[in-house]
């Protein structure tokens, strides 16, 4: 059998993922219809991840959030998604590379894609991970009391820099107690 040069395992994770960003981009148009929701997993230690601190100490590797009743400024950019969700109680924006993403499930009608992060023919751009980086420092600074450097980018700015375009953002929904939820995927995987 010949070798696969063309990386067709490559190709197909590339398009499912474009296959994900348009799903999450029609949402941020319109909103989620009907009893349409996900669960999105995603690798925290993958390049071009935003998360708090908080966060990240406590899913050091996968995370999975919870698009339904309780997000806002749902943003889509070229290589990345902004969205923020309540955990705890406690408000948080995460910026997620399509790349990053693990799994993506939609319960309402049993779909479901599988990706291997990081497995991707698309390298993310260096404004990106610059953004990113500066993101966190700021965020770091700002937790031990340190004043933002001057000419930083907001933090919104910055993080629309850093999805790759001015996206468009979906209406505030109310953020109360109810918050975002993270699961295991492997909940919703079939057991064989």
């Amino acid at each position: 059998m010949s070798e696969d040069l063309l990386r067709y395992d490559i190709l197909i994770q590339d398009a499912l993922r474009g296959a994900v960003k348009k799903i999450l981009a029609e949402v941020g148009r319109t909103g989620l219809p009907g009893d349409h929701h996900f669960y999105i997993a995603f690798d925290t230690n993958a390049p071009g991840v935003r998360i708090s601190q908080r966060l990240k100490e406590r899913y050091p590797q996968e995370m999975t959030i919870v698009l339904q009743h309780q997000f806002w400024d749902l943003a889509i950019g070229e290589h990345a998604f902004e969205v923020g969700l309540s955990f705890g109680g406690v408000p948080e924006k995460l910026l997620v590379p399509f790349s990053a993403i693990k799994g993506f499930f939609d319960p309402s009608v049993q779909f479901a894609l599988e990706f291997d992060p990081g497995k991707t023919a698309e390298e993310l751009p260096e404004e990106l991970l610059e953004a990113v980086e500066e993101l966190a420092k700021a965020e770091q600074e700002q937790a031990d009391g340190q004043p933002k450097a001057d000419g930083q980018d907001d933090s919104k700015e910055a993080a629309e820099a850093a999805s790759g375009d001015k996206a468009e953002t979906a209406a505030e929904a109310p953020a109360g107690d109810g918050g975002g939820e993270v699961v295991s995927l492997d909940a919703f995987r079939k057991k064989t």
